[in-house]
């Protein structure tokens, strides 16, 4: 009687663990699809987009800078453009990306130097990779997801850990707008778990059959007080020459 008590209890243990396991496995299926939905609903494949963007930096070091710049974005072809247009004084500078290598040009000098994606843009607190197409289901797989109140939103709440080192942060939580599928908050943190930074996106427009943020910011929280505000307007889904997306056609702007 005792082998048999003993082996019922084994057989609830089996059956809670892989039920446990089941719902584990479920889970993650359940947020890998969502970071899918997230990068279809914001990727704008079937359009070329541009816009211009406004840039306010508040440092407790440096006080507050702002910048102006001209954005072009491919997102089939995960390429894109950014020329800056104010201060008068860099105003010529850009970003291009094409092939998954991303370029800074210096008018000044004429020289395209290589960068990294993970770097901070234009002293910021954005980084290059936050212009870039919508790579969640690549970087990232879901290992906690529950149901959370952001403000007045009912969100999804994910956490992610990186499929790789080539991302900007090890591990990251996202807050996921329940319709349509868009991040509203994500936090950032390095691989010893601390806070490095903490994005909002408060507002989005449709573009073509997708949609994108009219609004980021990016607070800085390891440096206190530091914050970035992106607003972007001008949107057009107009589509782009081939030609903007080369080098010759960054030289040829600045002449």
């Amino acid at each position: 009687m005792k082998l048999l008590t003993n082996s019922r209890s084994l057989l609830k243990t089996a059956l809670t663990s892989s039920l446990l396991l089941a719902g584990v496995w479920a889970a993650a299926e359940s947020g890998s699809d969502t970071l899918a939905a997230i990068d279809r609903n914001t990727n704008l494949l079937d359009n070329d987009v541009s816009m211009v963007a406004t840039m306010i930096t508040e440092s407790t070091a440096d006080g507050v800078d702002k910048n102006v710049v001209r954005m072009f974005r491919r997102d089939r072809d995960d390429t894109f453009l950014i020329l800056f247009q104010e201060p008068e004084n860099i105003r010529g500078q850009g970003y291009l990306q094409i092939d998954e290598t991303l370029w800074f040009y210096d008018p000044e000098s004429r020289k395209f130097t290589h960068t990294s994606i993970k770097d901070s843009f234009k002293d910021s607190d954005a980084n290059n990779s936050d212009f870039g197409s919508s790579t969640w289901a690549i970087d990232y797989r879901v290992t906690g997801s529950e149901a959370a109140k952001l403000g007045s939103f009912s969100t999804h709440l994910l956490t992610l850990a990186a499929t790789s080192d080539e991302v900007t942060y090890p591990s990251m939580k996202i807050w996921v707008n329940d319709s349509p599928l868009l991040v509203l908050k994500a936090e950032a943190y390095s691989l010893s778990g601390r806070l490095m930074r903490t994005s909002y996106f408060p507002s989005y427009t449709q573009a073509g059959d997708a949609y994108m943020a009219t609004k980021m910011i990016f607070v800085d929280e390891v440096v206190s007080g530091d914050k970035t505000t992106l607003t972007f307007d001008q949107v057009s889904t107009v589509d782009l020459d081939d030609s903007v997306f080369t080098k010759a056609y960054v030289e040829r702007v600045n002449k």
